[in-house]
């Protein structure tokens, strides 16, 4: 007997990585070992000197394929057992052992945008939609475009067992989003980078493209982010450290320094207009989506939760992301005395 295991890696493609798969077949109650690819093929090599190594780091039931084929997730290495330059994981993953004792909870909502050709699905050709407005949590074939899609991604990622916590439709005709988490830094990044693999799968099967582009369609028409809610275990017990958050991610170059990591492209989608903040003015405020950070309006009323950072790209690399709010958010607080 034997079963398929899908290995799936992130690439070295800039300025927005792409994901890549690969099958192995292995003998039944066999582990999947470590494996190897032609990096020159991924831009993560020369052709001179092109093996690199996959890693496995975690792995869930083939909701695709079904039996007991698996997913397997692998951070990219050198021969030399070297993360690659490419490996975001592996950066990630000291700064969430050194703040493990915080607890950081994320919740991250993904938007993507369906493609048919050169149009985003429900764009009629050579015009254009009704103007936004219906489309948001929408009902009816006037208003909603690709659901059939939407829902047996939804169901596989359930299957897949991945902390997925539900699904709307966005502002833009075939637009949506996804929630994953609530889960740890590591966690919530692994779980959104296989939910991700789904989605494109999904859509490959309908002939349709999923795209995390942060402006798919210029003009009036709301971009696609990755909002990535986010607290520690000081912040779900009380406001202090809510607004201590929200004062770090604004302190001296931090604004910057996550800004030029949360996405390519993050210019063309934080302008101030549709539900924004300009990319290169931080502010926060209660129940402001035109701030940059977030505080839920029930978080003031109970003095403690979480905060929604809503600058992140839809195509943002989560083990960044995490990585750079939990070092920011846990290391001040720290040193504030607040944990």
């Amino acid at each position: 007997m034997s079963y398929k295991a899908e290995y799936i890696w992130i690439d070295g493609t800039e300025p927005t990585a792409l994901l890549r798969s690969k099958t192995k077949i292995l003998a039944d109650g066999a582990e999947p070992p470590v494996w190897g690819f032609d990096g020159s093929s991924t831009n993560q090599a020369e052709g001179h000197s092109s093996d690199r190594v996959l890693r496995p780091v975690f792995t869930c039931p083939d909701p695709i394929r079904g039996g007991d084929n698996v997913l397997v997730l692998a951070e990219v290495e050198e021969i030399n057992g070297d993360p690659h330059v490419s490996n975001t994981r592996a950066l990630l993953r000291p700064i969430a052992e050194q703040f493990a004792d915080q607890e950081s909870w994320f919740g991250i909502e993904q938007e993507y945008t369906f493609f048919k050709g050169s149009r985003p699905l429900g764009f009629p050709e050579g015009g254009f939609p009704a103007p936004q407005g219906p489309y948001y949590c929408g009902v009816g074939a006037d208003a909603i475009f690709g659901r059939e899609i939407v829902e047996l991604h939804l169901d596989r990622c359930l299957a897949a067992g991945l902390a997925i916590s539900g699904i709307n439709a966005e502002v833009m005709p075939g637009q949506w989003e996804f929630q994953v988490g609530p889960a740890g830094p590591v966690e919530v990044s692994d779980h959104m980078w296989i939910a991700r693999y789904l989605l494109y799968r999904t859509a490959e099967e309908f002939g349709v493209e999923a795209t995390l582009d942060p402006k798919p369609a210029r003009g009036d028409w709301n971009g696609a982010g990755a909002h990535t809610n986010f607290s520690t275990k000081a912040m779900r017990e009380g406001y202090d450290a809510i607004i201590a958050a929200c004062e770090a991610l604004g302190e001296g170059d931090k604004p910057l320094e996550h800004i030029s990591q949360y996405g390519s492209g993050v210019e063309s989608r934080l302008t101030g207009a549709h539900e924004t903040a300009p990319w290169n003015k931080y502010s926060y405020g209660v129940s402001n989506r035109g701030a940059s950070v977030r505080i839920p309006w029930q978080v003031e009323v109970e003095k403690k939760g979480y905060i929604e950072d809503r600058r992140p790209n839809a195509n943002m690399d989560p083990y960044v992301v995490t990585r750079l709010l939990v070092n920011t958010v846990c290391s001040s607080l720290e040193k504030a005395g607040l944990v």
